[in-house]
């Protein structure tokens, strides 16, 4: 098939007719035509759909090859192809918005495109003549961007969770263990409706945060069963017309094998065809972890606050001046970066959700929108933890001052009294302390509720952390 050549540009040809494109571009009429009519934003595909896709064809063209239905140099062209993209090169032929098709296609067609190309230009044949391999006939045989699509939707989310989600978070989770480990004995006052509350330690405080990351671990682990079930050989509307009988499972093997995870071929295509549920429920589990590390950060900030009209039971790192008109002034900056991050990921999981329901009959057409936020969903969190561990957590410090002097004027270490006096006298003593700007002893003196020996035994913070040993 011949090309023609218009100064700069090279004629393309597809089903509706001829189209221009940049003549040293790697892609075709089809990524063209989307740049065309869907240059909206700034948002271009994810990267790491990008990968993915490259690992579908890859494995692709090896089941091809297996079932007969690939020459053998095509097979190697499009692997080898496969390979310099998942290597980084190539990057710039894929330019595609987000907004584009609800079903992905163009980006699809997209890889298919740049693979076709550049096996061209690899065998000395010219950009746009499909020889030898054709994008639609020999990159997307056997599949359909209706399973390819949802596909890499569910590679990327699952490999960029096991290799850079649940590591960081690991991470951040061993450096609040190691402070609540530390800070195991430093007794301090506890909180409730932001007002003074029984005792407790920093380091039990601290373990809370470490909890609630064991949890949402799980729970993003747990979620990702569902996600590693592949569409692949379902193609247009889940019967897999086209594609031969046993390629969902060979193909879903061999994507498992390159990526070391379980992918599987799903059971029943109609089901994530029509709908993407296990990507909804992967993006509320973050949206979980989002509002965990918003309660730990927003946490820091108050204990934080200060230094000298506020709590400040927690020294912060000085990591930049906080103020351009206030001399000296620090601010819990990294507390401030992770609660917007965690606003966006929840943001992100309502779009999500959207998404997810907004699909008709056999295609859900929310694609790009959904692996879009959920990516960027992840991507933020890693960062913010990343930094919100390094530039906060690491360097956090206890200013045990300032507990001890909150510990001693508490008044809700009556707590304890109130089984020896009962409820209504040691309120009593609250009151009348609070009134009186006494402390605790000398009203129960006063009052002759117990002796000073009694009071001492009483009210030892150490048996105010933890329960009754009788």
């Amino acid at each position: 098939m011949g090309v023609d050549w218009v100064g700069e540009f090279r004629i393309e040809r597809d089903s509706l007719g001829e189209v221009k494109v940049p003549a040293e571009k790697l892609w075709g009429a089809q990524t063209q035509r989307s740049l065309e009519y869907f240059s909206i934003g700034h948002d271009l595909m994810p990267k790491e759909m990008i990968k993915s896709y490259a690992l579908i064809k890859k494995a692709s063209a090896r089941v091809n090859f297996k079932f007969g239905l690939l020459k053998n140099n095509q097979m190697d062209l499009i692997v080898q192809v496969c390979e310099e993209i998942l290597q980084g090169q190539h990057q710039d032929q894929f330019p595609l918005f987000v907004w584009m098709t609800g079903s992905g296609t163009h980006f699809n067609m997209n890889i298919n495109e740049v693979i076709a190309n550049r096996s061209s230009q690899l065998t000395g044949n010219p950009l746009g003549s499909k020889i030898p391999v054709h994008p639609n006939d020999h990159v997307n045989l056997s599949q359909s961007s209706n399973d390819s699509f949802p596909s890499a939707m569910n590679m990327s989310a699952a490999i960029k969770t096991n290799k850079d989600l649940i590591p960081e978070l690991n991470k951040l989770r061993e450096s609040l263990d190691k402070k609540a480990k530390e800070w195991m004995e430093i007794i301090k006052v506890g909180r409730t409706h932001m007002q003074d509350a029984t005792p407790l330690t920093l380091g039990q405080e601290f373990s809370g945060y470490v909890g609630l990351l064991d949890d949402d671990i799980l729970r993003i682990e747990n979620s990702l069963k569902d996600v590693y079930k592949l569409a692949l050989g379902g193609t247009a509307v889940g019967t897999g017309i086209n594609a031969p009988s046993g390629f969902d499972e060979e193909v879903a093997s061999e994507i498992a094998k390159l990526t070391g995870l379980p992918f599987k071929t799903a059971p029943n295509k109609f089901t994530v065809q029509g709908s993407h549920d296990a990507l909804v429920m992967l993006s509320s589990t973050l949206k979980t972890l989002a509002t965990s590390l918003y309660k730990i950060a927003n946490d820091i900030r108050l204990l934080s606050c200060g230094p000298r009209c506020g709590f400040n039971e927690l020294h912060i790192p000085v990591n930049e001046p906080g103020s351009s008109i206030m001399p000296g002034k620090v601010n819990p900056s990294q507390c401030e970066a992770l609660t917007m991050i965690a606003v966006q990921v929840m943001a992100n999981d309502m779009a999500v959700s959207l998404g997810g329901g907004g699909g008709y009959l056999e295609m859900n057409v929310y694609k790009p929108l959904i692996i879009y936020n959920i990516l960027h969903s992840m991507e933020i969190l890693v960062d913010g933890c990343r930094n919100f561990r390094l530039f906060l957590v690491e360097g956090l410090e206890p200013n045990k001052k300032q507990i001890k002097l909150f510990l001693n004027r508490s008044l809700m270490q009556l707590t304890a009294l109130s089984r020896v006096i009962g409820y209504d006298r040691a309120a009593e003593v609250a009151n009348y302390a609070l009134d009186n700007d006494l402390t605790l002893k000398e009203v129960v003196l006063k009052l002759g509720y117990v002796s000073e020996d009694e009071f001492n035994c009483i009210f030892n913070p150490q048996n105010m952390i933890h329960p009754l040993d009788l």
